[in-house]
């Protein structure tokens, strides 16, 4: 099984998120992974986002990039921008990858806007890896997709 590791700021949303898709999606060819350059804590708009797609990612931890820095990974995907910037190369890294997702935590507004955001990212999340690990003869692509404005 090939080995991705998904990076972002706080491995708290998009990457858990990922995380979690590409595990329930694709679990039999890829072992997935993630964190974040300053890791926090899961968001729980993301467990919530995600379980509305019959994943569970309650039980994922928030974890520090240094943890992997040792390890071998086949593909590390930066998913934003900082993480990107703070992290440009992994020395483990067989391939790398950059997807820039905007980061649902900053969303303001009522909860159900916020819960609005969070389901944008998460499919346009899901829709990229479904295109860049769905099929083996895909090409990577770059995320879509409109986002509301409440950030």
């Amino acid at each position: 099984m090939k080995r991705v590791l998904f990076i972002c700021t706080h491995n708290a949303a998009r990457s858990q998120m990922a995380e979690g898709y590409l595990r329930a999606r694709y679990g039999g060819r890829y072992e997935a992974f993630s964190a974040g350059t300053v890791a926090t804590e899961v968001h729980p708009l993301a467990v919530r986002v995600m379980a509305e797609l019959g994943i569970e990612i309650s039980g994922q931890r928030s974890r520090d990039l240094g943890r992997f820095i040792s390890e071998e990974m086949d593909v590390v995907v930066t998913v934003c921008d900082a993480a990107k910037t703070a992290c440009p190369i992994f020395p483990g890294a067989k391939s790398t990858v950059h997807a820039n997702f905007p980061d649902p935590s900053a969303a303001t507004g009522t909860e159900e806007e916020r819960l609005a955001v969070f389901r944008v990212v998460r499919d346009d999340i899901a829709a990229w890896i479904d295109a860049a690990f769905g099929d083996a003869d895909h090409e990577q692509q770059s995320p879509g997709g409109l986002y509301p404005e409440v950030f």
